[in-house]
């Protein structure tokens, strides 16, 4: 029961510190939410104590705010802030990766480009070429129907039929039809 009591005194002290750390940022809850890239709610839950931080959230205030000390954050332990001999370093570490991290160029900046809309070569795709199985076979003319067949051959299977026609039924492109029965 003691460690529980602890562990709720230091949550409780995390949620001042994140207090404090807004305070030092000078932005309001909602825009030090948008800085570290977390949503409202959680700010205001972690400060209220309804919600304890994660590592993830913990480590975006790290991120945004280099200059904080992370045994203050996480233990409430030493000063907010890091010492000056510390940041020195720090700073010429992350200048020296700043001019090593090429610059993409704005989206605007290629209009003006004198290949603007242009593509390469390697950009072209070649046509594929087709399966065996995409390859229509060649039909023979005795599969290939016509819109009318000729009616000769018709009487005379109608003559050699015990079959009669009961219904004719003729359907129209605009949805009409027409039936005619014997």
């Amino acid at each position: 029961m003691h460690s529980i009591l602890i562990r709720y005194i230091c949550n409780m002290d995390f949620n001042d510190r994140i207090t404090k750390v807004i305070e030092y940022s000078e932005l309001s809850p909602a825009e030090f939410a948008e800085e570290i890239n977390v949503q409202r709610s959680s700010i205001s839950h972690i400060i209220s104590g309804r919600n304890k931080p994660s590592l993830d959230f913990i480590t975006k205030i790290k991120v945004a705010f280099p200059k904080i000390e992370w045994d203050w954050l996480i233990n409430g332990e030493g000063e907010m802030l890091m010492s000056e001999k510390v940041i020195e370093p720090t700073e010429e570490k992350s200048e020296s990766a700043e001019k090593k991290k090429p610059s993409l160029p704005d989206l605007f900046s290629l209009i003006n480009d004198e290949n603007f809309g242009m593509t390469e070569n390697e950009d072209k795709l070649e046509k594929p070429k087709p399966r065996e199985s995409d390859i229509p076979k060649p039909m023979s003319k005795k599969n290939i129907l016509t819109d009318s067949q000729p009616l000769e051959n018709f009487d005379k299977k109608q003559e050699n039929s015990s079959k009669k026609i009961r219904r004719i039924v003729f359907f129209y492109q605009d949805g009409t039809f027409e039936t005619y029965e014997n």
